[in-house]
C-alpha cells in the first residue's frame, strides 16, 4: 500500500511539473498545424506560412516539452458575433473570390480595400485564429495557467462590420470579452507598428479595458492613435496612445514603454493582460519603420510578464517571415525561462535563416527620429491623463455558472460531452426523461372529451402546442404518481428546443391501450405488444391490457389515399412537439384514406428515420388513421410538420 502510495504521489509530482517552466509559471501554446497552409493571394505580404516556420523552429529548441501544447478549437460563428455582427460574419462564410465583387457591392461593404481579399479558407483561417485565444482566454480564466501563448492571433485591425489591415475577425477583442467575464479590469498592450485601432475601437467608451498602443503615427496606416485620444464617455482616458517617429531603437523605446507601463500598473491595478506582440516593429521589416532588434521588442515582453498577472500573448503583423520567426521563437522560450543557443538547430526552413543561421536580429543604421524632447513630452502627457483616472475602478461582479448551460439546466447529464454533437438528440432524450407517461386516469379523461374538441387540433395559443395537448399527460412534466390532475393544475409544456427541420430519430412518447388486433403477421406490430382484444363496437376506450411504451416505426408503407368528400377539420400548428402531434379518437364503423374514419384507437404515432410516412392494414394504405374492417395502420410524419391527420380507422388507429 506504501509502495502504491509513493507511485501515486511521483506521478502527481510529473503531472504538476509539466507545462511549467523554469521561470515558476504554467505556459500553454496554442497551434493548429492548417494554419500554415492558407494564402492570402501571390505578391501579398501577409504570410501564414510564418506561422508554420515558428512552430518548426519552437519545436526543434524543445520548447514544446516544457509548456501544455494545444490544438485550438476552431472558434464558431456564435462565438465570432459577440463581437462582429451576424451579416459580417455570415458574409465570412460565405464569400469567395468569384462571388466577393456581387456579395460585397463591388467592394462598398465588408471588404472595401485590396489589403483585405476574398481567398480560399478564408473563414477557416479566422476560426484558428480566434478559437485559439479565446480557448486561452478560457484556460487563463480557469486558472490552468499562467502565460498562454497564440501567435496565430494579434488581428488587431478588425472592425465589427468590416476587414481592416489583414485582420478579418478581431481574435483580440472577442479574447477580452472572454476575460471580462471572471475579471473586472483588462489591460491590452500593442507593441505593433501599427496602431491597434480595432480593439481601441471595441472598447473606446468604457473603464473596464484599458488599451496602450506604441505605434507609428502620422502619414501612416490606419491613421489613428493621436496622444489625444484617448476614450470618450466612461472610457475617458482609457485608450493611451503612444505616437512614435521613424527609426525608434532599443534605447528609446525602453525609456517611454517601461514608465508608461509601470504607471498604468499602478494605477489601474488590471487582473489579467493581452499583449500584441506584432514583428512589425523590428528592423528590416518589409512594412515597418522602426528599428528595434529581437532583444528589444523581447524586452516588452518580458517586463510584463514581471507583473505575474495573467498574460494571454499573441502575434500580429510582422512582414519578414525569417525575422518574425526567429523573435517569436526567442519570447516564446523567454517565457518558459530558457535560455536558446544563439545558434539555430537544424530545422525545415534552414534555407530562410542563411548565411549567419543566428537567432537573431540585428538594429541597423536607420536615422532615429525620435528626440528626447519629444518623448519626454510624450510620457507626461499620458502620465497627466492617467492621474485624472479614479484608482482602479471597479465593477460589480456575481457569481456564473461552472459549469455549461446546458448541464446546468439538466439537459446534460455529467458525462456527457458539451460538443454539441448530435445535440437535438441528447436533448430530446432528456426531455423524455423529463416528461412523464400518462396514467390511466388521465388516459380516461382525455379521451371521454366530446368529439368536436378531440376532432381537431386547437392552435389558439402563440406557443405552437395545440390547446388539447397542454391536458395531454404526455407533455406533462415530472414523475408519474398514477393519480389524474386537471389540465390547470398541470404546467405549460416546453416549447421544442431542438431544430425541427433535422430527423428526429428518438421514439415518442405514446398510449398502445387497445390497438385493434388484426394486423398482417409480417407487419411490424404485429407482435403481442400490439394485439390486443378488439372492443365491442359500443364500448369507447377500454383500459384492458393497456400498455405505456415506446413506438419507433420502421417499416414501409403503401400510398396515400384520401377519401372521396372527407373534410375534416384541422388547422395548421407552428411546430410539433417532437415533429409529431397526438392522434384523437373516434367513433365506431370502417373506414380508409388519409385522415381515416370513425374509431376507437388513441395513438401517438412514431417518427421513421427516413422521416416518410407509413400504413397497413387490411383494406387499402393510410397515411395515418386506420383501415377498414377494424384494422388499425400506425402513421408518422417527418420533423417539420404543418398539417396533421386525425382519427383513428375502422375499428382502432389514430392520426399524427
Amino acid at each position: 500500500m506504501d509502495l502504491e502510495n509513493h507511485a501515486s504521489k511521483e506521478q502527481r509530482d510529473v503531472k504538476e511539473k509539466v507545462g511549467r517552466s523554469q521561470s515558476g509559471k504554467k505556459v500553454s501554446y496554442y497551434y493548429d498545424a492548417e494554419v500554415g497552409h492558407h494564402s492570402f493571394g501571390l505578391g501579398h505580404p501577409m504570410k501564414p506560412h510564418r506561422m508554420r516556420m515558428t512552430h518548426n523552429l519552437v519545436t526543434n529548441y524543445g520548447l514544446l516539452d516544457k509548456m501544455d501544447v494545444f490544438r485550438p478549437v476552431r472558434a464558431t460563428t456564435d462565438q465570432m458575433t459577440r463581437f462582429h455582427t451576424d451579416e459580417y460574419i455570415n458574409f465570412l462564410e460565405r464569400v469567395t473570390p468569384e462571388t466577393v465583387e456581387a456579395l460585397t457591392g463591388s467592394g462598398t461593404r465588408f471588404l472595401t480595400g485590396e489589403d483585405c481579399p476574398a481567398w480560399e479558407g478564408l473563414f477557416e483561417f479566422c476560426s484558428i485564429s480566434a478559437g485559439g485565444s479565446i480557448g486561452a482566454a478560457e484556460r487563463l480564466n480557469a486558472g490552468a495557467a499562467d502565460t498562454c501563448i497564440n501567435w496565430s492571433g494579434g488581428l488587431h485591425h478588425a472592425k465589427k462590420r468590416e476587414a481592416s489591415g489583414f485582420c478579418y475577425v478581431n481574435d483580440i477583442v472577442l479574447a477580452i470579452l472572454e476575460f471580462l467575464r471572471f475579471h473586472p479590469r483588462v489591460l491590452y498592450i500593442d507593441i505593433d507598428v501599427h496602431h491597434g485601432d480595432g480593439v481601441e475601437e471595441a472598447f473606446y467608451s468604457t473603464d473596464r479595458v484599458m488599451t496602450a498602443s506604441f505605434h507609428k503615427y502620422g502619414d501612416f496606416f490606419p491613421g489613428t492613435g493621436d496622444v489625444r485620444d484617448t476614450g470618450i464617455a466612461k472610457g475617458k482616458n482609457y485608450a493611451v496612445n503612444v505616437p512614435l517617429r521613424d527609426g525608434i531603437t532599443d534605447e528609446t523605446y525602453r525609456s517611454i514603454f517601461q514608465p508608461v507601463i509601470s504607471h498604468i500598473m499602478e494605477w489601474y491595478r488590471p487582473e489579467a493582460v493581452v499583449l500584441q506582440c506584432g514583428a512589425d516593429s523590428l528592423s528590416g521589416d518589409k512594412l515597418g519603420v522602426f528599428n528595434l532588434s529581437m532583444k528589444g521588442h523581447a524586452e516588452c515582453v518580458e517586463f510584463v510578464s514581471k507583473f505575474n498577472l495573467p498574460m494571454l500573448v499573441v502575434g500580429g503583423g510582422g512582414y519578414t517571415t525569417k525575422n518574425v520567426s526567429r523573435t517569436w521563437t526567442y519570447e516564446t522560450g523567454l517565457l518558459l525561462g530558457q535560455d536558446l543557443d544563439e545558434n539555430l538547430p537544424f530545422n525545415d526552413y534552414m534555407e530562410y535563416f542563411g548565411p549567419r543561421f543566428k537567432l537573431e536580429v540585428l538594429a541597423n543604421n536607420q536615422d532615429n527620429q525620435n528626440s528626447r524632447e519629444y518623448l519626454e513630452n510624450i510620457k507626461t502627457r499620458v502620465i497627466d491623463s492617467l492621474r485624472h483616472l479614479p484608482f482602479a475602478p471597479s465593477v460589480g461582479m456575481h457569481e456564473v455558472p461552472r459549469t455549461s448551460v446546458g448541464k446546468a439546466i439538466g439537459i446534460l447529464g455529467a458525462e456527457d460531452s458539451d460538443d454539441g454533437s448530435e445535440i437535438d438528440v441528447r436533448i430530446n432524450q432528456r426531455l423524455q426523461q423529463l416528461n412523464a407517461f400518462p396514467s390511466r386516469s388521465e388516459e380516461r379523461d382525455f379521451d371521454s372529451d366530446d368529439g368536436a374538441s378531440s376532432s381537431r387540433l386547437d392552435t389558439d395559443d402563440d406557443d405552437g402546442f395545440p390547446s388539447s395537448h397542454r391536458s395531454n399527460a404526455h407533455f406533462s412534466t415530472g414523475i408519474r404518481n398514477g393519480n389524474s390532475s386537471s389540465s390547470s393544475s398541470r404546467p405549460r409544456p416546453r416549447k421544442p428546443f431542438a431544430d425541427p427541420t433535422r430527423p428526429l430519430l428518438q421514439p415518442f412518447l405514446h398510449s398502445t391501450a387497445h390497438h385493434p388486433s388484426g394486423l398482417p403477421s409480417s407487419h411490424p406490430y404485429s407482435s403481442p405488444l400490439f394485439t390486443n382484444p378488439r372492443p365491442s363496437s359500443n364500448s369507447h376506450h377500454s383500459t384492458q391490457n393497456g400498455i405505456d411504451s415506446i413506438l419507433l416505426a420502421k417499416a414501409p408503407g403503401p400510398p396515400l389515399k384520401r377519401p372521396q368528400g372527407f373534410q375534416p377539420k384541422v388547422k395548421k400548428i407552428k411546430r410539433s412537439f417532437f415533429g409529431a402531434a397526438a392522434g384523437t379518437t373516434g367513433g365506431g364503423g370502417s373506414g380508409s384514406g388519409r385522415y381515416g374514419g370513425q374509431g376507437f384507437g388513441h395513438v401517438v404515432g412514431g417518427l421513421y428515420e427516413d422521416g416518410s410516412p407509413r400504413g397497413s392494414g387490411d383494406e387499402g394504405g393510410s397515411e395515418v388513421g386506420g383501415n377498414g374492417n377494424g384494422n388499425g395502420g400506425w402513421g408518422a410524419w417527418k420533423a417539420l410538420a404543418v398539417e396533421k391527420g386525425l382519427g383513428g380507422g375502422g375499428g382502432g388507429g389514430g392520426g399524427v
